[in-house]
């Protein structure tokens, strides 16, 4: 055994295989920041961005890639999501991104809160560069993580 669990003992890249493992309730948070200028953060908060409300566009993106993760991550599972939210906050010069993914499922789903939370970044910064082009994806992590045999985790900061 390598100690990599998404190669086998050649180093070829494989699905791993979830048969054996118990169905147990799983809860992933993660969070990521757009970083701008505090005059784009007013124009979003007041939806006086030419492409329309960014942050409504944005929580939407984030749920769809989360339902979307196997088709962009190689060798994740295809999970059924039980619920997915995303939060976004608007902050002095960023906005604070938080995505929530829950299931009750043989395998993790922080990827989903992850890619949700990185999708959701993206079209932010889709949507407002022709206002400002220095736009910054920062602190994309996971936060938490609850159920499964690895157990929990929570992020020091």
């Amino acid at each position: 055994m390598n100690g990599f669990t998404h190669t086998d003992a050649a180093g070829n890249a494989r699905m791993v295989d979830v048969s054996e493992k118990s169905i147990t309730r799983r809860v992933a948070v993660a969070e990521g920041y757009l970083i701008t200028r505090p005059d784009v953060i007013q124009r979003i908060q007041t939806q006086n961005i030419a492409k329309g409300d960014v942050l409504a566009v944005a929580r939407v993106a984030g749920i769809m890639a989360a339902k979307r993760t196997p088709d962009l991550i190689p060798l994740c599972h295809g999970l059924p999501m039980d619920g997915c939210e995303v939060e976004l906050t608007c902050q002095d010069d960023r906005v604070r991104i938080q995505a929530t993914c829950l299931i009750d499922a043989k395998t993790g789903i922080e990827m989903e809160a992850l890619t949700a939370v990185s999708v959701a970044a993206l079209t932010l910064y889709d949507m407002c560069k022709a206002v400002d082009k220095a736009m910054r994806i920062e602190g994309v992590r996971l936060l938490s993580k609850t159920g499964g045999k690895s157990g929990d985790y929570h992020a020091d900061r």
